[in-house]
C-alpha cells in the first residue's frame, strides 16, 4: 500500500460529501481538490472538507498534476465519460455505482482503464465493511450449511420531482440503477462464496416492477437463478419504504445483516445467525467508516489496478444482470436508443485493400454483425471499430432473427458514414436459397438498414437444385439496379464458383468480387452450421492462389481454439494433432513477438499469397483490440509455412 493517495472530488454532490467526511479517517487519503460545472459549488466544498483548490470544470481538475486519483460522483449517465477522460488523463478512478447506465459502456469505462493503466473500481462502498467478509466467510465455511436462498432489498420512498435525478429518466433515474444494484451485488457476492468463488453470475433473471408516470421505476423485484437450486430474490424501489435486509438461508439455518448497507457510523457491524437448535445469536465486527476503508482498498491495490473486493469482472457481471433486470420491466432509458459517442483516441489508421467493383478502401479486418445485445452494444463496439480505421461490416439477413440490421442502418445514420463504411449484406439463406428469395431478402435488408444499396453482397449459401447461371443473373440484375455494387458468394464449393464464373463470362455478367467460405491457421474437418464451407484444406487453397478472387474468410480464428477454447463443437471441428501443433507453435511465436497467439492465427490469414479480408466477431472492446494486434505481425513467407506445416 502507498503512504498517501491524493484524491480530486469530480461532482461535489451528496454521495461525495460522504466520502469527503470519511476520507480522514483513512490511512492513506488526502482531498487536495474539487471539480464542478459550478465554480462557487466548487469552492464551498472545497472550504467545507479542506481541499486546497477548486475548479469550475472537470477538465480542470483531471488536469491538476497533483492529484492521483478522482472520486468520480456525477449522475449516472456521465460515468463512462469521466471514466474515460480521467483515464485518458492518467488519474485512477473511484466511480460511484452504477459504472455506466449499461453493461457496453460498463465495459467501454473497463477498457478505457486497461488501455491506459490506471485503477478503475466501481465504489459498492458496503463491500468494504468488515461485516460483509463475516458474512461471506460463514458462507464459505458451511455455517449455513448448502446455502439455497438469498434474500436483499434496498429501497426508500422519495417525494417525486420529475426534474428531480432519481425521477429523470434521462438521468437514468428509478431505483434499479440507483440502489438495485446493492442486493443484485450482494447476491452474486453470497452466491459465489457458496461456490467457494468471488461471485457468481445467475443463468437467468426474470423481474417485474412498476414504471411511473415519469418513465422510471418506481419499484421492481427480480428473481436470480443461480442454478444448482441456489436462487436470490432482490427488490428495490424509489416510492416503497420496505425493509432494507439482506437474508442468507442454508440447510443449517439462516443469517441477517440488519444493516448491510449503511451500518451506523460508530456502530460495529453486525451478523444475526439463526442456526437449526440453537438460539440467535449475533456476532460482531470493529466499527467501520467503509468510505475510508474503500479510499484505502484502492490505494492497497492500486499496483494491480483493480481491487478483488470489487473487482472489474464483478463490476461487468453486475451490469449484465440490471441490464437484464431493466428489459425484464420493459425500461429503456433515452440515451439507449440514441446513444451519442463516447470519447476515444484519435482516429487511427487500419490497412485496407481493394475489391472489383468497389471505389472505396476495404479495411483489411471486418467487423461481423452478429453479436451485439442492443444499441449501446453494437454503438460501443463500432465506433471503437472506426476509431481503429475499420470501416467494412459484415451483416446478413438472418443475423439476430433480422435485428442486427437495423442496428448497424441506424449507427451509420447517426454517425454520417454512408459514404466511408463498406456495408457486406447477405441473403438466400436455406431454406429460402433460390432467386425470388434472393430478391426478397436483399430488399428487406436494404429496408431494415436505412439504405439504397449495399457495397459487397454474398449469397450466405448455394442450392445445388438451382442451376448457378440463374443466381448470376439475378445477383448481376440487382447490380445494373443499383442495389448491389459488387457482389459474390459464401460457403459455395469451388467447383461451382468456377461454374459461376464461366457462366458469368460467356454471358456479359460482372464476376464474383469475394468469396467467403471459412479459413484459419487451424484446417477444418468439419463445419459448426449445416451448408457452410471451408477451404483449409490444401487443394482449396492452392484453387485460392491460382484465382484472383479475394477470400472474406468467417471464423478467421478458428472459434477460440488458439485461445483455449476446447468445448465440444471445436474439438468436433478442430481437434487433431495438427492442429494441436498449429496453435503450440502460434503460442511460441505469439510469446516471442508479445502478443495472444490469436493474433498470430489471425496474422497467418492476413499473410497468405491471395487477398483476403478476415471477419471477426468480437462480443468485447478487449475481444476486439486482441485481434487488432495481428495487424502489428509481420510474418515472413517462412514463418507462414512453419505455422502451418512446423
Amino acid at each position: 500500500m502507498i503512504d498517501q493517495l491524493n484524491w480530486g472530488v469530480l461532482g461535489p454532490g451528496g454521495i461525495a460529501r460522504t466520502f469527503a467526511r470519511q476520507l480522514p479517517l483513512s490511512r492513506t487519503g488526502r482531498l487536495v481538490a474539487v471539480g464542478s460545472r459550478d465554480a462557487a459549488r466548487a469552492a464551498a466544498f472545497a472550504d467545507e472538507f479542506g481541499a486546497a483548490r477548486s475548479y469550475g470544470s472537470y477538465e480542470e481538475l483531471l488536469a491538476d498534476p497533483e492529484v492521483d486519483a478522482v472520486y468520480l460522483a456525477t449522475p449516472h449517465p456521465a460515468h463512462p465519460e469521466w471514466v474515460i477522460r480521467a483515464a485518458e488523463a492518467g488519474k485512477h478512478v473511484l466511480c460511484e455505482k452504477p459504472l455506466a447506465v449499461t453493461w457496453a459502456h460498463a465495459m467501454a469505462a473497463v477498457e478505457a482503464a486497461h488501455r491506459h493503466d490506471v485503477f478503475l473500481m466501481e465504489a459498492y462502498m458496503y463491500r468494504h465493511h468488515p461485516q460483509m467478509r463475516l458474512l461471506t466467510d460463514l458462507v464459505r465455511d458451511g455455517v449455513l450449511g448448502t446455502v439455497a436462498h438469498v434474500q436483499a432489498s434496498f429501497s426508500f420512498a422519495a417525494t417525486p420531482d420529475p426534474a428531480g435525478r432519481l425521477f429523470a429518466p434521462s438521468l437514468a433515474g428509478g431505483g434499479i440503477l440507483d440502489v438495485g444494484g446493492y442486493p443484485v451485488s450482494a447476491a452474486r457476492l453470497v452466491a459465489g462464496a457458496a461456490r467457494g468463488l468471488p461471485f457468481a453470475d445467475p443463468v437467468a433473471v426474470t423481474g417485474a416492477g412498476r414504471i411511473g408516470a415519469t418513465g422510471v421505476d418506481e419499484w421492481a423485484v427480480a428473481t436470480l437463478d443461480f442454478g444448482a437450486g441456489l436462487v436470490a430474490q432482490v427488490a428495490t424501489g424509489v416510492r416503497v419504504a420496505a425493509d432494507d435486509a439482506l437474508r442468507v438461508y442454508g440447510s443449517e439455518g439462516y443469517a441477517e445483516v440488519p444493516d448491510p448497507w449503511l451500518p451506523p457510523d460508530g456502530a460495529p457491524g453486525r451478523v444475526v445467525l439463526h442456526l437449526a437448535d440453537e438460539e440467535a445469536r449475533e456476532v460482531t465486527t470493529p466499527p467501520a467508516a467503509q468510505y475510508a476503508l474503500e479510499a484505502d482498498s484502492v490505494a492497497e491495490h492500486l499496483a494491480a489496478r483493480e481491487s478483488p473486493v470489487m473487482s472489474l469482472a464483478d463490476s461487468l457481471g453486475n451490469a449484465t444482470v440490471l441490464d437484464s433486470w431493466r428489459h425484464a420491466i420493459g425500461l429503456t432509458y433515452p440515451m439507449e436508443r440514441e446513444v451519442p459517442p463516447l470519447p476515444g483516441t484519435p482516429r487511427r489508421q487500419m490497412a485496407t485493400g481493394t475489391l472489383p467493383g468497389i471505389a472505396k478502401p476495404v479495411s483489411r479486418l471486418v467487423m461481423g454483425v452478429d453479436n451485439q445485445r442492443d444499441l449501446t452494444h453494437a454503438a460501443v463496439m463500432f465506433d471503437d471499430f472506426a476509431e481503429q480505421g475499420g470501416n467494412t461490416f459484415d451483416t446478413a439477413w438472418i443475423y439476430g432473427e433480422g435485428m442486427l440490421e437495423p442496428l448497424l442502418g441506424k449507427w451509420i445514420r447517426s454517425r454520417g458514414v454512408r459514404d466511408d463504411v463498406v456495408v457486406v449484406g447477405k441473403g438466400a439463406h436455406t431454406p429460402h436459397c433460390d432467386p425470388e428469395s434472393l430478391r426478397r431478402q436483399l430488399a428487406e435488408s436494404l429496408d431494415r438498414l436505412g439504405t439504397d444499396h449495399v457495397d459487397l453482397y454474398l449469397m450466405h449459401r448455394d442450392n445445388l437444385d438451382v442451376p448457378v447461371g440463374e443466381f448470376v443473373d439475378v445477383l448481376a440484375e440487382e447490380r445494373e439496379a443499383g442495389r448491389v455494387t459488387a457482389y459474390g458468394v459464401s460457403n459455395w464449393t469451388l467447383d461451382r464458383v468456377d461454374e459461376a464464373l464461366a457462366y458469368a463470362r460467356q454471358h456479359g455478367r460482372a464476376g464474383f468480387a469475394a468469396l467467403s467460405n471459412h479459413f484459419s491457421l487451424a484446417e477444418a474437418y468439419a463445419v459448426p452450421w449445416p451448408g457452410c464451407v471451408h477451404a483449409t484444406d490444401a487443394a482449396s487453397q492452392s484453387w485460392l492462389r491460382d484465382h484472383d478472387l479475394a477470400l472474406l474468410p468467417w471464423s478467421s480464428q478458428a472459434r477460440g481454439f488458439f485461445a483455449g477454447n476446447d468445448d465440444e463443437e471445436v474439438a468436433r471441428c478442430y481437434h487433431s494433432a495438427a492442429n494441436f501443433g498449429r496453435r503450440e507453435r502460434a503460442r511460441a511465436l505469439a510469446a516471442d513477438l508479445g502478443v495472444p497467439a490469436t493474433a498470430v492465427a489471425l496474422a497467418f490469414v492476413l499473410h497468405q499469397p491471395f487477398a483476403t479480408f478476415p471477419l471477426i466477431g468480437p462480443r468485447t472492446l478487449a475481444e476486439t483490440h486482441g485481434s487488432l494486434r495481428a495487424l502489428e505481425v509481420a510474418l515472413t513467407p517462412e514463418q507462414v509455412a512453419w505455422l502451418a506445416d512446423g
